[in-house]
């Protein structure tokens, strides 16, 4: 079996440890004679699966008891509407922060339901940069702040939380969450798709707080109401069953990993290899701003943009794959998410110096 370094933006590379481990579980879950996708998820055999998938991101998380952790569907773009439908209440506005095609998105969906009052818009730098911290003028009746704190496309992170009193903070973690450690009590509602550092697409991750639950207007689906969920233990409708269950298997590997604190330097150490790398050379360049580059989307671009066919096509020759860039953007992005192994970062950093003195 030949293992490709997998640098994916998503759904990415998860932990050899916890494929193997599914793999080694597929037909026969603990005894139970069948594999975890053939469970009801009300069986008591299921139930303790996903009970302690929650117990262990809690864990891991320090998710405080006044919050509600819901297992989704929909993808991290149903929370675009799901967000103001649930947060808004008696509210006509909420503020965004647009900062990349992710919170573009985010802000387009939410213009449905409410007047979107942008704070700080940072397209005419081409999302290379994040708004300082001191420039943010929250609306104090704003219903919620909503921002994404890493922009996935881009590569453009911000390094602080913003501060927006008693209005509740809102993020989309899709590329962050599990990355390091967090103080989850500063936010009101944290959402994440799983398919970058949780698991495989199909799963959504919401870490809500309970007094925003339970505002949603009456002519508003179920589905799409946050108290229909956490009423009924994320199974009013049968859950992603097997995603909940790999994303267990990860929290789990995390755990073993020495939990966030541990996971967090390694990955602030991944990243400082390959920005170094990049930093020293005239060949290739990073566009983003030095203070926001992104621990989670490494993006670079070629000094000559006529050799990024011929990069990709001998970069694949080393197993290193899905490097290429968002067609928005262009040049490569390496995504070095948790399950990016160091060795990953070393084979492409040594293959960059490579490429670099053979083309230069």
């Amino acid at each position: 079996m030949n293992r490709v370094f997998n640098f994916s933006a998503g759904p990415a590379t998860l932990p050899t440890a916890v494929l193997e481990r599914a793999r080694d579980e597929m037909l026969d879950w603990n005894g139970s004679g069948m594999s975890v996708m053939e469970m009801s998820h009300r069986g008591k055999d299921y139930m303790s699966i996903a009970a302690k998938a929650e117990a262990d991101l809690r864990e891991l998380m320090a998710i405080p008891d006044n919050y509600k952790v819901l297992f989704l569907q929909g993808g991290a773009s149903s929370q675009f509407a799901m967000v103001p439908i649930n947060l808004l209440g008696d509210k006509k506005s909420a503020d965004y922060l647009l900062t990349g095609q992710w919170s573009k998105k985010a802000i387009a969906e939410a213009k449905r339901y409410c007047d979107v009052n942008i704070v700080a818009d940072t397209s005419d730098s081409k999302f290379t940069t994040v708004p300082a911290e001191a420039d943010l003028k929250f609306n104090p009746d704003a219903a919620y702040v909503h921002y994404t704190p890493n922009e996935t496309i881009v590569g453009v992170e911000f390094p602080y939380i913003p501060d927006t009193g008693d209005v509740p903070l809102v993020a989309d973690m899709s590329s962050t969450i599990l990355s390091r450690q967090i103080d989850v009590s500063k936010f009101g509602l944290i959402y994440a798709g799983a398919q970058k550092n949780i698991g495989p697409a199909g799963l959504t991750i919401v870490i809500v707080r309970e007094d925003l639950i339970g505002n949603a207007k009456d002519n508003m689906p179920a589905m799409f109401d946050y108290k229909t969920h956490a009423d009924n233990d994320s199974m009013y409708n049968t859950p992603p069953t097997y995603g909940w269950y790999l994303a267990g298997l990860v929290f789990e590997w995390l755990k073993e990993k020495g939990g966030l604190a541990a996971i967090e330097k390694i990955n602030e150490k991944k990243a400082a290899k390959l920005y170094a790398a990049i930093e020293a050379s005239d060949f290739y360049s990073s566009p983003i701003d030095k203070n926001c580059r992104s621990w989670m989307n490494v993006p670079f671009v070629l000094a000559n943009a006529e050799l990024d066919a011929k990069f990709l096509e001998e970069a694949a020759k080393k197993n290193l794959v899905t490097l290429k860039g968002h067609r928005s953007v262009g040049g490569m992005r390496a995504s070095i998410y948790n399950a990016m192994p160091a060795e990953g970062i070393d084979v492409l950093v040594a293959f960059m110096a490579e490429f670099e003195k053979a083309h230069a």
